[in-house]
């Protein structure tokens, strides 16, 4: 698992643990924590697009499967520095997807995002529709899905890359979450701010085409996300064919329904302030979600804003305790 000390990677770890899978964790730290994977599970610090390391790690813990979520995901920032994340989503891919093949690894996963549609044309967005991202950091998810179709094509490699709508929450018995201070997620933003760490939360674009004004995304429990990608394994193991599924529950929720979810969860009526819109948000993104479930067999448990909402706010609690303890 690539990335396995960050926010999605260690609910992954997690839940492979739990169905009693070996599983060897690789994380450069630049925004993961060691703390977040389990002190008896493999780990090695080091780079995903580094292979010489890649070489050895596959050889030595004779890895048959890869789930690779090692990246960069901040939107506006890959704008500013393009060059960055091609290297860190792109240039590294293509490095651990090269070695994968030279080591023998005949199954792949692959986060990547529906950036990858960039402003769609309709709501629900299905896997076929255009690929037209307005990022660098969609543009830079595109083509590492692209040479994974064209790797396996010409290689023994099979892989399923799943496009992830708005990932949120924490692990329901409150072992990991999402720990970056720096985040720029809605939900831990908003928890953030029902908590006192932020003086307000700000809500960009009022005026949206859509019921409130503001915009609408499909937010799906981060542990739903992990146990889709254990499904994803699970297909490939049992010899079915390399597949791009949408990641969503086929809803969306607005900016100011997830707003009053967690003022009702966290009992805090913390302060919004509305602005302008932001460049490059659509006013919809909701995945067409129906393929995932028919192909992988997946079913959603936590598909609920107020489960959501719930587990976010009780690991910026769980948070809270830990840097009061340090």
């Amino acid at each position: 698992v690539t990335g396995g000390a960050g926010y999605i990677g260690s609910h992954m770890v997690l839940e492979l643990l739990d169905s009693g899978e070996d599983v060897v964790v690789l994380d450069n730290l630049s925004t993961g924590f060691r703390w977040a994977v389990p002190s008896h599970v493999p780990f090695v610090e080091g780079d995903a697009g580094d292979q010489a390391l890649l070489a050895d790690v596959i050889k030595s813990h004779d890895v048959e499967a890869v789930i690779h979520f090692a990246g960069s995901i901040v939107v506006p920032e890959s704008i500013s520095d393009p060059l960055g994340y091609y290297l860190n989503n792109t240039v590294k891919s293509r490095a651990l997807i090269e070695s994968a093949v030279r080591g023998g690894v005949s199954h792949f996963i692959f986060s990547s995002t529906a950036a990858v549609y960039g402003m769609p044309e309709k709501n629900p967005v299905e896997e076929d529709a255009r690929l037209d991202p307005i990022s660098p950091y969609g543009a830079s998810k595109m083509m590492t899905e692209m040479m994974l179709r064209d790797t396996a094509q010409a290689h023994d490699l099979r892989y399923v890359a799943l496009r992830y709508f708005n990932v949120a929450g924490a692990d329901p018995k409150g072992r990991s979450g999402q720990s970056t201070g720096q985040a720029t997620h809605l939900i831990k933003v908003a928890a953030q701010a029902a908590l006192g760490h932020r003086p307000r939360l700000e809500v960009f674009g009022t005026d949206y085409p859509t019921p409130d004004g503001t915009c609408v995304r499909d937010y799906i429990h981060v542990t739903d996300l992990a146990r889709a990608h254990l499904a994803a394994l699970r297909h490939l193991r049992a010899g079915h064919s390399s597949e791009v599924l949408n990641c969503g529950y086929g809803r969306g929720a607005s900016v100011l329904e997830v707003v009053d979810a967690v003022r009702k969860a966290s009992g805090s009526d913390f302060e919004v302030r509305m602005s302008g819109r932001r460049p490059g948000d659509p006013a919809a993104l909701v995945a067409g979600a129906q393929r995932i479930r028919d192909v992988l067999g997946w079913q959603p448990e936590l598909d609920d804003l107020d489960v959501i909402v719930s587990h976010a706010l009780a690991w910026e609690r769980h948070l809270d305790g830990l840097k009061e303890a340090s």
